[in-house]
């Protein structure tokens, strides 16, 4: 039977083979985690994802929002699906106890996620944004605000939001114009308009939690002079009812290219009555508050690309088994000859090889920068928690954006093995590629990710953790080096690994000079660069891991294997040598970007 959303034997391999994910269980945190239970939960999720969410997809990307005297109405099926995903806990799988959640390991969350975002990321992120909202308030509110709002949040009976973008200040925050005036009661009147807001409105939830930054009066113009607030949809009396209405609205939803069926809201304050915030956290550091939820949720985007690209690389491959057309090359001239499945064309082939390998080391990669945090979170020592989380915070720039991108082609692959078929929406590839298209836009564009890792990420400890990386993968090299039929894959890896350290010295000593203009105007090659050989890192390691159980594999497990070194081999064959052109490229350090006039772009 073919795996629909995800290939659950990948996601045990990557988890409990590649990662060791045994080794962080039944200790800590997880210590009420075994494999068994991990894997029932992954069963369970994955059930659910395809009996009861998938077939809302098709269903919400036809009939999608209505906007009605300031409401959101969703698809009416979404009902249904939205109460089991609640009733089964899996809005908050991954949320510690304390703040309502079941605590399960990060790595099982996203393996779970994976089904629910690809069965239907429109619904899934209904019942799950309020979590990154809660995590906030649980982080730097007040013991009265936590009580308030926060398991009610991780449990999906309100959701969550976050207010940053303005008509007039998109990625540039500090341009902000909402304002904040102090009242006597210490709270605060908001006015202002925010825009491309994901959940600012829709019916499924009694009430709506909405972080906003915003400039308190008087205070400082940049990021340095934003804070940030807590604005409730309906005011919450002491004894946890829901009160008057507070004066924020919803003046319109955007009619969009993908994800049509989750809601992105133009808000007003304080257009429709007196909106009133409540301070979170200190006045004027909104910023560092609402970066704990936006490196989350650049993680969550992430996730979602892969989830894409998971869903449309496994309906590509099962079509080409069954999709009959034309002869095979052999017997291309005998007109007699029986037409096969396209699956045994060359190009087919070179096709799904390169969305089956490309797929299964973006879910590597994923995980193990997963596995970076959780190392951060569990370090008892301040010097070792402080390093993962720079290493952490370095990746997940390279993480929101590359497996974004990469989950965009694959779509776009799928959709080419289909053929014709594949550009109509009789097949879900068509509408996957719509929906993917946003995960390179939202949370901070490419060009937004490569500023912050060339500017921000890759220097982090005077480099100490950017080579940190390079050891781990020249560890991989040396021992896949000592597999007699992964060495040769190796050492191309290790030629590539050699070239790209040199590729980050030359840009960045270029970003610290003069011409700091034209190192940036190579930051997005540079960081899908470093993807590219993060992945090659990825496909070696699995292929190491893979290869000594070929031996003693029975049935199914031993074409898995195999599959893992033909994965790496093609990467390594096929995609690296263009990754070393790209780096040349980047150390040319070409100026014509920057020197070009402006009128010689044309269009005038």
């Amino acid at each position: 039977m073919a795996q629909l959303l995800a290939d659950k034997r990948d996601q045990d391999f990557v988890i409990w083979e590649q990662l060791n994910g045994e080794s962080f269980l039944r200790k800590g945190p997880y210590s009420g985690y075994d494999r068994k239970m991990c894997e029932m939960i992954l069963t369970e999720a994955k059930a659910l994802a395809v009996k009861e969410v998938l077939p809302t997809l098709a269903e919400a990307d036809r009939t999608g929002l209505r906007y009605e005297n300031g409401k959101v109405i969703v698809p009416e099926c979404f009902h249904r699906a939205f109460d089991l995903i609640l009733e089964g806990g899996w809005n908050n799988l991954g949320i510690i106890e304390d703040m309502g959640g079941q605590g399960a390991p990060p790595f099982i969350t996203a393996a779970a996620a994976e089904y629910f975002m690809a069965a239907n990321y429109g619904l899934y992120v209904y019942t799950t944004m309020g979590n990154g909202t809660a995590d906030m308030i649980y982080k730097f509110g007040t013991p009265e605000q936590k009580a308030m709002y926060v398991e009610n949040l991780t449990s999906a009976k309100w959701g969550g939001t976050m207010l940053l973008t303005e008509p007039e200040a998109g990625s540039d925050v500090g341009a902000l114009t909402t304002t904040a005036v102090r009242n006597p009661d210490g709270t605060f009147t908001l006015t202002g308009n925010k825009i491309f807001i994901t959940n600012g409105e829709f019916d499924l939830v009694e009430n709506i939690i909405h972080p906003v930054l915003a400039r308190i009066e008087g205070d400082p113009p940049g990021t340095k002079g934003i804070s940030i607030f807590i604005v409730p949809k309906f005011f919450v009396n002491p004894d946890g009812t829901l009160g008057e209405r507070n004066g924020i609205s919803c003046e319109g939803i955007e009619h969009k290219h993908g994800i049509v069926s989750s809601a992105t809201c133009s808000m007003t304050l304080g257009a429709k009555g007196k909106c009133i915030g409540f301070l979170l956290g200190q006045e004027r550091k909104g910023m560092n508050v609402m970066f704990h939820m936006i490196n989350g949720a650049r993680m969550s985007v992430s996730l979602q690309a892969l989830s894409y690209s998971s869903a449309c690389y496994l309906l590509a491959v099962d079509y080409a088994r069954k999709r009959i057309q034309g002869r095979s090359l052999e017997n291309f001239a005998d007109a007699s000859a029986p037409s096969v499945p396209i699956i045994r064309h060359p190009d087919v082939r070179r096709n799904l090889l390169w969305m089956k390998s490309q797929t299964e080391a973006m879910r590597s990669f994923y995980q193990w920068t997963i596995l970076c945090g959780m190392k951060a979170a569990q370090a008892t020592d301040e010097k070792e928690r402080r390093f993962y989380e720079d290493l952490y915070s370095m990746m997940t720039p390279i993480a929101k954006d590359y497996i974004g991108t990469r989950g965009h082609e694959v779509c776009n692959q799928a959709i080419q093995v289909y053929g014709g078929a594949g550009y109509t929406k009789d097949y879900p590839v068509e509408q996957y590629t719509r929906d993917c298209r946003i995960t390179t836009i939202y949370e901070g564009t490419t060009g937004i990710q490569a500023m912050d890792l060339l500017a921000r990420k890759i220097g982090r400890q005077n480099g100490a953790v950017f080579m940190h990386l390079i050891g781990e993968m020249n560890k991989s090299v040396a021992e896949a080096k000592q597999i007699p039929e992964l060495k040769g894959m190796a050492e191309k890896l290790e030629a590539s690994v050699t070239m790209f350290g040199a590729t980050a010295m030359k840009i960045g000593t270029l970003a610290m000079s003069p011409g700091f203009n034209v190192a940036f105007a190579h930051s997005v090659p540079f960081l899908h660069t470093m993807g590219d050989v993060i992945m090659g890192w990825m496909l070696l390691w699995r292929a190491a891991v893979a290869a000594p159980k070929i031996e003693g594999a029975k049935g199914r497990d031993t074409a898995f294997y195999k599959g893992q070194i033909k994965s790496a081999q093609f990467y390594m064959d096929t995609v690296l040598p263009v990754v070393n052109g790209r780096m040349q490229s980047i150390q040319e350090a070409s100026p014509a970007a920057m020197e070009i006039e402006e009128e010689s772009f044309g269009g005038l």
